[in-house]
């Protein structure tokens, strides 16, 4: 990805271009871009297939208590980082610090082939997904070009317009991505606290919630055609940490904030502190959405029932349990309320991943680990070729359909990763004892290593229940490897 040509930026532009970023964002700024970068459909869906792999309230509600803790116990584990390494790449600096140039540089492969960049499509994709709602004709069936697999639909250009328009309010400047962040991430939690708050005061009243908790910690698998399985021992722990991808992915990119270090003022304070308030903010919306869906939908359905309170949670249509949720208490319109709601979560998430993933790819050009011109801010201040590259490349993968299958393939991946930087922790603490750390982790040496085992737990789970898929996942990143020694052969 490094480009040794000569650069085609002139020299008059380099001259006139800024040389470092304005830390113009706030705390409250740097919090709504974790809890924004996070909230995106996920919350909204996965909760069916967690409840068809679980059967069992308790453990459903478990796994998004146990998905929160893990959450924040990473959160606190990266403000040290933070703090040590206030600059612009986040966690990638981290891990190049930690481990060099290397392992920095296949973190960064894999984020722009497809973690950072294959997220980007996807959510473009939902959210054009929930307009096709209001616009019909950007429906799949819409296709106005086949090339082989490729599918050209008006949906796929329409998605593709969201990138490209996200990406140039973002090159307008930092305060224009704050500006977006800040609406669109308030709008989404002040709608998600309104349906908690409505849901669970009507579930209570009802009685519903109390009946779904009734043997709450009764484990079963039920297949798509409603065949029902006891679980117990470890088919329990196999399939409670296989369903945990869907809510540990719900509740990712927190870790975003920290690639726009050199935007936040105060970092070693501010960073530390917003991905704390902003991990706990989420996953605690998380678990009570889920409180809600329980209050007005029976956990347990039929796949052949023709309503929703027949369908459950576990059948709900398209697996869309919020919409269902909603539809108890609004009825028919609920279709059109969630799916504003979707497209406003959605396009408010896409602004903080787009924001966010280009001062990663920024950092890498400035070590010579990625194309030159992306190590250049513009005239406002903001990395613009990085924005541009990464618009291109999630662009290109909303039209390839093929998206989906990449982030599956890095879920492990990208969860090995986070491991991998938690480790560095402890490196670091060994290798460099006096550097100055602002922020000590939380719970140091517990807390992380918690974190350490449960993640390793979980990967060695997915290992064995999604061979294939993990497997994908390493070969991709692995891959980043041969194109290390390839790109750098001249330095």
């Amino acid at each position: 990805m490094a480009d040794n040509q000569t650069n085609s930026v002139s020299p008059a532009d380099v001259a006139n271009e800024p040389t470092e970023f304005k830390r113009s964002l706030s705390l409250l700024d740097s919090t709504l871009i974790v809890s924004g970068s996070m909230i995106g459909s996920g919350v909204f869906i996965v909760t069916a297939d967690m409840a068809r792999n679980l059967g069992s309230s308790g453990w459903l509600l478990m796994l998004w208590v146990l998905t929160g803790v893990l959450t924040v116990a990473a959160a606190l584990s990266y403000g040290e980082l933070a703090g040590m390494m206030p600059k612009a790449g986040g966690q990638y600096i981290y891990i190049q610090r930690a481990y060099g140039h290397l392992t920095g540089f296949v973190y960064g492969w894999t984020v722009f082939t497809v973690i950072q960049t294959g997220t980007i499509a996807a959510v473009a994709v939902a959210f054009t997904k929930y307009t096709a709602v209001f616009i019909p004709a950007l429906g799949p069936e819409n296709v106005l070009l086949a090339l082989g697999p490729i599918k050209i639909t008006l949906g796929s250009l329409f998605a593709i317009g969201s990138l490209v328009l996200l990406t140039w309010l973002n090159s307008r400047g930092v305060q224009s991505g704050k500006l977006i962040q800040n609406v669109f991430t308030s709008a989404k939690l002040i709608a998600l606290f309104g349906l908690i708050i409505v849901g669970i005061a009507l579930g209570l009243s009802s009685g519903l919630l109390s009946v779904n908790l009734t043997n709450a910690w009764e484990a079963s698998s039920t297949s798509a055609t409603g065949d029902i399985v006891p679980l117990a021992g470890i088919a329990l722990v196999l399939a409670f940490g296989t369903s945990m991808v869907g809510s540990l992915f719900s509740a990712d990119a927190w870790n975003n904030v920290t690639f726009i270090a050199g935007e936040i003022k105060n970092p070693r304070r501010n960073i530390p502190l917003a991905l704390f308030f902003g991990t706990l903010l989420v996953t605690t919306i998380y678990f009570l959405a889920n409180i809600s869906y329980l209050s007005l939908l029976p956990l347990k359905g039929s796949p052949t029932a023709t309503d929703i309170v027949g369908r459950g949670i576990q059948f709900a249509e398209a697996d869309r349990v919020a919409t269902a949720a909603v539809e108890t208490i609004f009825g028919n319109v609920a279709v059109g309320v969630m799916a504003v709601l979707i497209m406003i979560s959605t396009f408010g998430c896409n602004n903080g991943l787009i924001l966010a993933g280009a001062r990663l790819y920024y950092a890498m050009a400035k070590d010579g680990l990625f194309l030159k011109q992306a190590s250049h801010l513009n005239q406002n201040a903001v990395p613009g070729r990085a924005l541009w590259l990464q618009c291109i490349w999630a662009s290109l993968l909303c039209l390839s359909g093929k998206y989906g299958d990449l982030l599956d393939y890095c879920t492990f991946a990208s969860l090995l990763f986070y491991i991998i930087t938690i480790t560095g922790l402890f490196r670091l603490r060994r290798t460099e004892p006096n550097t100055e750390r602002p922020y000590r982790a939380f719970g140091y040496p517990l807390v992380p290593a918690l974190y350490i085992i449960a993640g390793l737990t979980i990967c060695f789970i997915l290992l064995y229940t999604k061979t294939f898929n993990t497997g994908m996942g390493l070969l991709i990143a692995g891959l980043g490897i041969p194109v290390y020694y390839f790109t750098t052969r001249n330095r």
